[in-house]
């Protein structure tokens, strides 16, 4: 299978969990619950994994950051994270550089309410 651009996206999109910075330590920690971060990361600091280890670019682009995808990987847990084979495959091609996209939010539906996906 080709891993395209659009895949690595898509697989950075599914990551799952939350990340903080630990006031303490001064390193980023995943949870799975926003709720299991206790005191030492302050609520305004807890961000989806999916939008972490992206970083605002020019204009209105957006870059895949390696640094901060490495920060996931150090954590050891790449099953529960879902760090796929596009992010990987991302992570060791460090001969291209860093993916730049526009990103915007999809909305969708889930059927029960009658309307339909935009």
């Amino acid at each position: 299978m080709r891993i395209t651009s659009e895949l690595i996206c898509q697989a950075a999109d599914q990551l799952k969990g939350f990340v903080g910075l630990n006031r303490k330590t001064g390193q980023y920690i995943v949870r799975f619950s926003e709720d299991s971060f206790g005191m030492d990361v302050a609520d305004d600091g807890i961000i989806p994994t999916s939008e972490f280890v992206w970083a605002p670019g020019s204009a209105q682009a957006m870059t895949l950051k390696r640094e901060l995808i490495q920060l996931l990987l150090d954590q050891n847990i790449d099953d529960r994270i879902n760090i796929t084979e596009p992010l990987r495959v991302y992570m060791n091609r460090r001969e291209v550089p860093e993916i730049s996209a526009v990103r915007s939010l999809v909305k969708s539906c889930c059927g029960g309410c009658g309307g339909s996906a935009t």
